[in-house]
């Protein structure tokens, strides 16, 4: 009886373990807030340079999840990413709102910012975003600041 105790006790353990490791892992790969029961449209937009953004990424207003990035493809013609987001149907946005992408901290995720504008129309399903603002790249500002600084250096020899 006290060996079958002890089995019990072991193997809850482990499903507590295995429970918790699911759990580290849909958060990890940002799967954890998915509302697969809510009602979304999907707009797009068009951006020079994406970074590291990756399809599933929070989309914000206000520091709020609003929806999710839905696709990410790929424009051979303009060579320009087209980003589509799955945006929550409770959360109505301006035609003119403005869309940028942003890094949470210094190193961090990034993920899409959404700015609202003053339009009296109302974003719809299938709607594309005009006004957006491109990734910041840590290694070009670095490299625009090691230009500058030698160009300086250039200057001052003379």
């Amino acid at each position: 009886m006290q060996r079958k105790a002890i089995d019990i006790w072991v193997g809850l353990f482990v499903l507590m373990g295995v429970a918790a490791l699911m759990f580290l892992a849909m958060k990890a790969g940002n799967l954890s807030s998915l509302n697969l029961g809510s009602q979304t449209y999907a707009v797009s937009a068009r951006f020079d340079n994406i970074g590291g953004l990756k399809p599933q990424a929070p989309v914000k207003s206000a520091g709020v999840v609003v929806g999710r990035v839905g696709a990410i493809t790929f424009d051979d013609k303009k060579f320009q990413a087209i980003v589509t987001l799955n945006l929550n149907s409770a959360h109505q946005f301006p035609k003119d709102s403005s869309i940028k992408i942003l890094t949470a901290g210094l190193l961090g995720e990034q993920y899409i910012g959404i700015e609202p504008g003053g339009d009296t129309n109302l974003l719809a399903n299938g709607d594309k975003i005009k006004m957006t603002s491109s990734a910041v790249v840590l290694e070009d500002l670095i490299g625009q600041f090691l230009y500058s600084k030698a160009a300086e250096g250039k200057d001052g020899a003379k």
